[in-house]
């Protein structure tokens, strides 16, 4: 695996019901500070996505934010970033994401963090990209994730190599272990249909 200089962070806009989604947001925001790693999020204050940035940049870390015109224009646009991109849309939010990121990690958030994840997900199986995707199970809110998974593997519409697609860890301390021992993608996830 290559080096990690920036990692993508998908996360709510929100700071959502458990006390634990602002922890390990914080968690995260200081261990990328102290190793060097510069965030990429989506440009938000507010929020488990402000509290990352926040800590990255408490720590004297390096934040890019990307953000629709649309919501910035709400003033929820995080102007104390070292970088904001204001882009024109979600899907140009995602990919100008994509690009600036050596990494992915998805931490709790609501349907556009859902949306995210599958994305990015999808496009690894479509081979768009090897890079490494790492999930945070904070007090358990991904495990559904992990259960539509299965169910969609077991439903014959995806491979079981799937599975080595993302990685789904419980602390933050395990993510940087995660990515750095992330497998290169399988073909056989997207050629055992063709």
């Amino acid at each position: 695996m290559k080096d990690i200089n920036a990692i993508a962070v998908f996360c709510g806009s929100k700071a959502g019901a458990s006390p634990a989604y602002e922890a390990s947001a914080r968690e995260l925001g200081g261990a990328m500070a102290e190793k060097g790693i510069r965030l990429v999020f989506g440009g938000g204050r507010i929020g488990i996505m402000g509290f990352v940035a926040d800590e990255v940049l408490s720590g004297g870390g390096e934040v890019t934010g990307v953000i629709p015109h649309f919501l910035h224009d709400l003033e929820v646009g995080h102007d104390g970033v070292t970088e904001l991109i204001a882009v024109e849309s979600m899907h140009e939010r995602k990919n100008a994401m994509f690009m600036r990121s050596d990494a992915f990690v998805i931490l709790p958030g609501g349907l556009g963090t859902l949306d995210e994840c599958l994305e990015i997900i999808t496009w690894k199986q479509l081979q768009l990209h090897a890079k490494p995707i790492v999930i945070l199970d904070v007090d358990g809110y991904w495990k559904t994730l992990r259960t539509l998974i299965e169910g969609v593997i077991d439903g014959g519409f995806a491979h079981p190599k799937a599975r080595d697609l993302f990685v789904i860890v419980s602390s933050v301390d395990e993510i940087f272990t995660a990515i750095a021992n992330a497998p290169e993608p399988d073909r056989e996830v997207l050629e055992d249909h063709l």
